[in-house]
Parts: structure tokens; C-alpha cells; sequence
């Protein structure tokens, strides 16, 4: 691989020597004694943000002095200028379920620019890509040794089509690797195995250089790398795509919060109640589009591992990254992980030189900060439905009464209230739980009831200690005679192979076995929805009863309907407690004071009884979690099994769609696209397609889990001859804008404001008639009718779903008025052509007493500049009007562009047709 730089300029360019060899770097300190300002104060996450403009300055790259210069005002100013700038990663990662939709816009994108007299190879990643398929195991089988095979076997009938798909990527595209099913989380294996915190390729002059290792990913979870001090985020597949394609991506100067760890974990907590509260602080602190960077002593004694775990639930606090500085304990673990011996000199030489490396002394200029004492961590869990619902295990029962009195309407007085503080027995004067018998059965379900319980998620799977902790509490338990409840499904979906690995050598996994904690595939499974269907007797009984079924994942995201259809109650936590709960069965005991069960003797089990001791637990890790196993499992980690193997491969340059396929379908994005771009249209007259609330999420709009044959997408699946059985997942189709349109905002727990009290992709038709958004979108954008979404605060939350902004383009939506978006959806929509708008002045959906009969009107777009705040005129049901002002957030110059020609992928396009 051969990176192209800006040029050798003596001013910053300097050589590193280690062990021997000499290699080039650009050089922060370099750059400051050459006049551009002071830099030393700098947190090592934005030096890495700088080091990438000091390697493409003066290189044709967009790159000024400036910018440069801007750094250094930063530090000046406090940790404020929000100067634009272009970044450039080194690399990209994918999913499969993200990846399959990007290769397909790249194939399509081969057509279009054949079509535009061009040459197909020139659309072709620049950068290297890694697509890891890890999105497409369904928990089908489980609780018994088979699990895995099964699902396994059942993941290759479902996803064969999508399976050749990706090797014909692989063929055809440059730069393009596949990691094959079964292999582990495409975080986890980053972190395990493809990062290396210091990277190395020769550049155009046949120089060596090194610079930091910097990604973004289709993923919001590929944050989980800045824990082993790699710059990473999440990107739609849209910015993705552009990305490696050469595009800059467009960035502001973030803010840097610092997060200041000190004093180490006590008996009984984990990493994971550890990141809990981290999310729950950093969510009210508010630091969306910001960076997070965690510094002080509380370091010393924190692991990887547990790093990576904070790291990777950035989404879930809002903010771009969580990122760890190098140091001491970043080269412990490339070493316990099996990165190469020169590889490990490098990166600690390479940091110490360039102002990376994280010491006694490392006291840099922040934004704002924030501290944690470690020692004040409680074992906790986080639900029904956000991750920032941070709920000590002591008040998870009582809790979870208040989740149940607000479903079943009740009025909960302030008196009432204080007795659900105390606890669930307390509770029995407004007590609103209902239960239901299971046909064929001698058990009831009842609002609590746990039916689903996974240990699963790269979140906690890549972190032995919770993981060793787990096998612990599950050999406690089986000694003591304790099984999972009956009605619990219970999985093991780790990260990697190496879990397993460690697990066996431990003994731990027989333990698990026993309990039903079987390996049931290497994937994403629950935390992405893929946890299959709950045995049908159980599925019935809550339907019947109305009732609060409950799940409990070690996963990062617990929004509505995103877990299983059954289950209205979601909740994270540690591994450990995972299998806690599913020998309880039951969210109402109090874990903290009431028995888990009874032993084969007859006495009460408690929690406290069969929890291990952390010297336990780091006595199997230091003994299991070995180099040796990393190196072992990840020597072949391209190749695959006999399946992958197994798999043919068709086509050529350009991809011989298929027209029969229901998987994978040639895009409308680029059909009829002339040559020239044109300009931003202006919305006149749009109708309003939804009215939704806050905190709505990609979940939300975008098509994911499973879903009905009486939904749209079921209709057209149906039409085209597939059985129900083989539906498979929203995500899974993600390669068919067919099935994806049918989906959008079809979550069965989306709620339109325009209707009262319905639940699920529902609107009203150009007729007022209620219909599903997708025919009503069809009806609308037969009639010429532009289309505007309304929302309220935190648009787009969540997962970097492509295909929320994508179907809301298709389904006609010109612009979404919302009070607040998160990033990476918004940058989604403007790379769709979709234009985000924010209310100002204190105006809300519900202060202008929207309800769906008004038509918008927007002006000024045809001219307008990045965040204008423009007119918005609402014309009421009635006639009446009123004009609002609102702000354009199109961010930057180069979005306005990408809105201009269509779309990013549009722009690029085109650029590349002409060049």
C-alpha cells in the first residue's frame, strides 16, 4: 500500500530510528519550533488530528497553514475553534450489514460512471478496507451443544446470495478484505487484532513513514479502538464510501472534554458498571460532536480491556470518540495480543517522540472536564430503553415497579412513590402487574419476567475479566444445583474465538454449558436485534397478558423494539449479572437482597453466595488470556472455514446484478444522472409525512430486526415468492432498496404524533386516511408532493444506520425539521441530499401545535450558506400561517455541494467521471 503525503518539506518531516531501522515521521514539536504555534499543551487525541494535517499540507489535499496554526489558537482560546478542516483516515472498517449496502453503492457507482463515459476501475477504495461479517448470525439454537453448528449452518442458507456478493467485492475492488462469518465482532477483532496504534506504509517517494493509526467504520461502535489510542469513529456508509474514495471527510475542530479517572475499582464491580455511570455523567454533561479523552491516575490500574469498553460505548454518550492516550499499559496489551515485537518498539518510540505518550507529567488543555473516583462504583444495569437509564442494582426491582405503574397507567402519588423507593414488597398498595399462564406449561409469565438472556456484544465479549467472571458465577451456581429458569433463553455470542479459547482452558465454558449458556455463533446476535424467536408458547402468553416481558444483555444499545418483538423492557448489563438474571428469571427480586434460588438442599441462594472475588478472576486471566491464543486464533483469520471456502464467485469488474434476488438489487441513486450538478431546490408545499418525538432514534427510522409478512416489506417478499421462514432480518437485505423503502420508519414502537395512540410505521395518506408511511410516500410522490419530517431532540440517535437517511431520501422526504440531531445522522442526511433543519427561537413541534394537516414552504436554498438560518413558512389546516425561523445545518462548504449534485456518492461520482 503506497499513501500519498503532502510534500517533503523540511520544516516538519524528520526520521526515527528504532531498532535499527530509519523511518519518517511528521513532526508535532517539529512544527512548533518552525514558528506555527504552541502545541504542547494539546490532548493527544486532537494531536492526532493535527499530525494528519501536518502529513497533507502543502500536498494538493485542501491542507493550509491555517489549519495548522488553528490548533495551536485552540489551545490558546481553552479549547474552542471550531475551525473546518479536512480529515483524511488511513483506513476503513465495515459490517456486513453496513458493508453489504456500501459495496453495492460501489458497484452501482462502477455502472454510473460507465454511463458518464468513465472508467469503471477508477471507482475503487484508496484506502484499505476490512469488512468483517459478523451481523448475520441469528440465535435460531441454543442451550444445547448444537447451537453453534446450527446457526451457523442456518446464517449460510439464509445469507448465501450476500455471502457471493462480498467475494465478488473482494475480487473486484482493490484494497478490499473480507473477514469471513464465525471469525469474531469487527470491533473486537480490530482492536485484537487488525489496529496496530502506530502504522507504517511508504509513500509516493518509495519512503517509509509512520503516523498514527486512524479509521472511521459503518459501525457507531467502531469507538472501541480508542482504547488501544487509535482514532476511530463511526460514519454512515455513505461518508464511509466517499472516504475511500479519496473524499476528505469535513470536520470542525471538536471540542476536547477530559475525563479524569482516579483511585480503582472495588470488590464485586466491573468494567461494565464502570462504563454505566461513565454513560450516564457524560449524557448529562452533553457532549455530542465532541471528543471525549480519558487522563488521570485512575489509569494506572484500569486495563485494557476495561478501556475498551468505555471506548466503545461513546455512542451511547453522545460524543464523536472516547479516547486513551498511549502508554504503558497500550503496549502491554499489542504484546498480550500478539502484534509484532518491532511493531510494539515503534509505537512506544514513535509516541515519546511525536507528544503522543501518556506519562506522569501528561496535563493537557481541555474543553471542560469531568472526574470519576473509581472506588464510588456500585454494581448496576441501565434500562428500560436508553442506555443512559442508569439504575443501581440495589434499585433495579424498585425501578422496574415505576416502569410497570407508568405502562399500566397508574397514577403513582408522591406517597406512592416513596414506597417504591422502597423496594418491590412496599409496592403491593398500587401494585399493577399482571401474569399469564404458558399453555403446556406449569409456569406463568408476569410483567418482569425474564425471557431473554445474553451474554453477548463486543462491549463486554472483548473483556476477559467479565467474561472469566461470568464462567465463575455460572460454576458457582451449578455446584450449588442452580439452572436458568425454564421460560429464559439464554445464549454466548463472544466477540472472538480467542474468548472461547481462554473460556476452555479456564474449564469455564462446561460451566456455562450446564446452564444454558451455550456458543451459540461468533456475532453481534442480541445486541443488534438477531436474538431469533422465543419459543412460541411464551411469545403467546405475552400477547395475551399485555405483559412486561423483560431481556437482560451484556450489549451497548436497548432501544424500543431493537431487541425482540416479545420484550418491551430492555436491560444492560455485566456478563456476570446476565447470568445472574437468568437464574433469577425474574426483574422484580432484588438481587442485592433476595435468593437467586435454592440449592440441591433447599437453601436460599443469594447472589453474594456465588459471586467471584477479583483476585479470582485476574488469577484465571493471567493464567488463560495468553499471546499465544491471539496469535493462534488470528493466524488464518482471512481464510475461513469450509463454507466461506466453499463459496463461488461470478462477475467481473462491473457486478451482473441478478434480477431475481431479494437480497441484492442495483440501486436507483445514479440511473439517468447527467454530468453536470444543479442546484439546491427550494421545498414549496411539502406535506408532512411524521410528527415525532424525542430521542428518536436510527432504531427508529431505519428498517432493522425482524419483521411480518402483513408489513409492506412482508407483502413485497411474499410477492416475489419467499416464505416467511426465510425473511431473514431488515439488516440482512440492507443490499435491496425495495425491501429497505418498505421498511423505513417502521419500527414497530415508532410513534407518529399525527395519530393518537398508534404504534408502529403508520401516517396519514394524501386521502387523511391512516395507511403506512410507505404507501403513503408512494401516493405523495406520485402526486409530485414534496415531504418534511418534524422531530425533537436528539434526531437520529444511535447505531450509524445508512439506511435511515437513505430511506427517508427514497420515500420522497426533502428535509427533516428537528430540535437537535446527533452527528453522524445528520451527516447522513446531508450525504443522502436530504436537508437538516433545526427549530430556533424556542420553537418545538409541540409550541407551533403541529399536526400533520400543514404544509411547508422553504426559501433561500438555492443560495444558501452552510448553518443560514432561513424562513420557514407553515400554512395550517385552516389557512392560517406562521412564519419560524429556522437553521440550515448543512455544517460545511463541501456539504453544500454534496447537496447540489444528489448526494455525496453523487459528487464524487461525477468528479471522478470528469478527471
Amino acid at each position: 500500500m503506497t499513501i500519498t503525503v503532502g510534500l517533503d518539506t523540511a520544516k516538519t518531516r524528520k526520521t526515527l530510528t528504532v531498532g535499527g531501522k530509519s523511518i519518517d515521521y511528521f513532526s508535532i514539536p517539529a512544527a512548533q519550533e518552525a514558528g506555527f504555534g504552541d502545541f504542547s499543551k494539546l490532548p493527544a487525541s486532537l494531536k492526532v488530528v493535527l499530525e494528519n494535517i501536518l502529513r497533507f499540507e502543502d500536498g494538493g489535499f485542501s491542507v493550509s497553514t491555517d489549519d495548522i496554526k488553528a490548533f495551536a489558537e485552540w489551545a490558546e482560546k481553552g479549547g474552542q475553534n471550531p475551525r473546518e478542516i479536512a480529515y483524511r483516515p488511513a483506513r476503513v472498517l465495515m459490517q456486513d450489514f453496513t458493508g453489504v449496502p456500501a459495496v453495492v453503492d460501489l458497484a452501482a457507482m462502477r455502472d454510473g460512471i460507465k454511463a458518464l463515459g468513465g472508467d469503471a476501475k477508477k471507482i475503487n477504495p484508496l484506502v484499505p478496507v476490512d469488512l468483517v461479517i459478523d451481523h448475520s448470525v441469528m440465535i435460531d439454537e441454543f442451550g444445547n451443544p448444537r447451537a453453534f453448528q446450527m446457526n451457523v449452518d442456518r446464517e449460510y442458507e439464509r445469507n448465501m446470495e450476500r455471502y457471493q456478493f462480498l467475494k465478488w467485492g473482494q475480487t473486484a475492488f482493490e484494497n478490499f478484505r473480507v473477514v469471513p462469518p464465525g471469525t469474531g465482532i469487527c470491533h473486537q477483532v480490530n482492536v485484537e487484532y487488525l489496529a496496530q496504534t502506530v502504522w507504517s506504509d511508504t509513500d509516493q517517494n518509495g519512503k517509509e513513514v509512520a503516523y498514527p493509526d486512524t479509521l472511521v467504520g459503518t459501525d457507531s461502535h467502531t469507538t472501541m479502538v480508542n482504547g488501544l489510542a487509535v482514532l476511530g469513529w463511526g460514519v454512515g456508509g455513505i461518508e464511509a464510501e466517499a472516504a475511500m474514495l479519496g473524499q476528505p471527510i469535513s470536520m470542525l475542530i471538536p471540542e476536547v472534554v477530559g475525563f479524569k479517572l482516579t483511585g480503582e475499582m472495588v470488590e464485586g464491580t466491573t468494567g461494565t458498571d464502570l462504563v454505566l455511570k461513565v454513560v450516564e455523567m457524560l449524557r448529562e454533561h452533553g457532549v455530542v460532536g465532541k471528543f471525549v479523552e480519558f487522563y488521570g491516575d485512575g489509569l494506572d490500574q484500569l486495563p485494557l480491556a476495561q478501556r475498551a469498553t468505555i471506548a466503545n460505548m461513546a455512542p451511547e454518550y453522545g460524543a464523536t470518540c472516547g479516547f486513551f492516550p498511549i502508554d504503558a499499559e497500550t503496549l502491554r496489551y499489542l504484546d498480550q495480543t500478539g502484534r509484532d515485537k518491532d511493531r510494539i518498539a515503534l509505537v512506544e518510540a514513535y509516541a515519546k517522540e511525536n507528544g503522543f505518550w501518556r506519562g506522569p507529567d501528561y496535563d493537557p488543555i481541555y474543553s471542560s472536564t469531568l472526574e470519576l473516583d473509581m472506588g464510588t462504583i456500585v454494581p448496576a444495569i441501565s434500562g428500560p430503553k436508553r442506555p443512559q437509564d442508569y439504575v443501581a442494582l440495589t434499585s433495579a426491582a424498585s425501578s422496574f415497579e415505576k416502569v410497570v405503574a407508568e405502562y399500566r397507567g397508574v397514577d403513582v402519588s408522591d406517597a406512592a412513590k416513596d414506597m417504591l423507593e422502597e423496594g418491590p414488597a412496599a409496592t403491593k398498595p398500587i401494585n399493577s402487574h399482571k401474569s399469564q399462564a404458558v399453555k403446556g406449561q406449569d409456569y406463568e409469565l408476569h410483567d418482569g419476567s425474564v425471557v431473554i438472556a445474553s451474554i453477548t456484544s463486543c462491549t463486554n465479549t472483548s473483556n476477559p475479566y467479565v467474561m472469566i467472571g461470568a464462567g465463575l458465577v455460572a460454576r458457582k451456581a451449578r455446584a450449588l444445583g442452580l439452572n436458568r429458569k425454564p421460560w429464559v433463553k439464554t445464549s454466548l455470542a463472544p466477540g472472538s474465538q480467542v474468548v472461547t479459547e481462554y473460556l476452555e482452558a479456564a474449564g469455564l465454558q462446561e460451566d456455562l454449558d450446564a446452564i444454558g449458556f451455550n456458543l451459540v455463533g461468533y456475532g453481534c446476535t442480541t445486541c443488534i436485534g438477531n436474538s431469533g424467536p422465543i419459543a412460541p408458547e411464551l411469545s403467546e402468553a405475552i400477547a395475551e397478558g399485555d405483559l412486561i416481558a423483560t431481556s437482560v444483555l451484556s450489549g451497548n444499545r436497548n432501544f424500543e423494539g431493537r431487541i425482540s418483538p416479545d420484550v418491551r423492557a430492555n436491560y444492560l448489563a455485566s456478563p456476570p449479572l446476565v447470568v445472574a438474571y437468568a437464574l433469577a428469571g425474574d426483574m422484580n427480586i432484588d438481587l442485592t437482597s433476595e435468593p437467586l434460588g435454592q440449592d440441591i438442599d433447599g437453601n436460599d441462594v443469594y447472589l453474594r453466595d456465588i459471586w467471584p472475588t477479583n483476585a479470582e478472576i485476574a488469577e484465571l486471566v493471567e493464567k488463560t488470556v495468553t499471546r499465544e491464543a491471539f496469535k493462534s486464533k488470528y493466524a488464518d483469520v482471512f481464510k475461513g472455514d469450509e463454507k466461506w471456502q466453499g463459496v463461488e464467485v461470478s462477475g467481473g469488474e462491473t457486478y451482473d446484478w441478478p434480477p431475481e434476488s431479494t437480497y441484492i438489487q442495483n440501486p436507483p441513486y445514479f440511473q439517468g444522472m447527467g454530468a453536470d450538478k444543479g442546484a439546491i431546490e427550494n421545498i414549496e408545499g411539502a406535506k408532512v409525512m411524521l410528527i415525532l418525538g424525542d430521542m428518536v432514534t436510527t432504531d427508529h427510522i431505519s428498517p432493522a430486526g425482524s419483521f411480518k409478512e402483513s408489513t409492506p416489506a412482508g407483502k413485497y417478499l411474499t410477492e416475489h415468492g419467499v416464505p416467511v421462514r426465510e425473511f431473514n432480518s431488515y439488516g440482512s437485505r440492507r443490499g435491496n432498496h425495495e425491501i429497505m423503502m418498505r421498511g423505513t420508519f417502521a419500527n414497530i414502537r415508532i410513534k407518529n404524533e399525527m395519530l393518537d395512540g398508534v404504534e408502529g410505521g403508520y401516517t396519514k395518506g394524501p386521502d387523511g386516511e391512516q395507511t403506512s408511511v410507505f404507501e403513503a410516500s408512494m401516493a405523495y410522490q406520485e402526486a409530485g408532493t414534496p415531504l418534511v419530517v418534524f422531530g425533537g431532540e436528539q434526531y437520529g440517535a444511535g447505531s450509524s444506520r445508512d439506511w435511515a437517511a437513505k430511506g427517508t431520501a427514497l420515500l420522497g422526504v426533502k428535509a427533516v425539521i428537528a430540535e437537535s440531531f446527533e452527528r453522524i445522522h445528520r451527516s447522513n442526511l446531508v450525504g443522502m441530499g436530504v436537508v437538516p433543519f433545526e427549530f430556533t427561537g424556542g420553537d418545538t413541534r409541540k409550541t407551533l401545535g403541529l399536526t400533520g394537516e400543514e404544509s411547508v414552504t422553504i426559501l433561500g436554498l438555492d443560495s444558501v450558506k452552510p448553518l443560514e438560518v432561513l424562513d420557514c413558512q407553515i400554512t395550517y389546516g385552516d389557512g392560517s400561517t406562521k412564519t419560524i425561523k429556522v437553521k440550515c445545518r448543512i455544517d460545511t462548504a463541501p456539504e453544500i455541494e454534496y447537496i447540489e449534485n444528489g448526494g455525496v456518492l453523487h459528487y464524487v461520482l461525477r468528479n471522478l467521471a470528469k478527471s
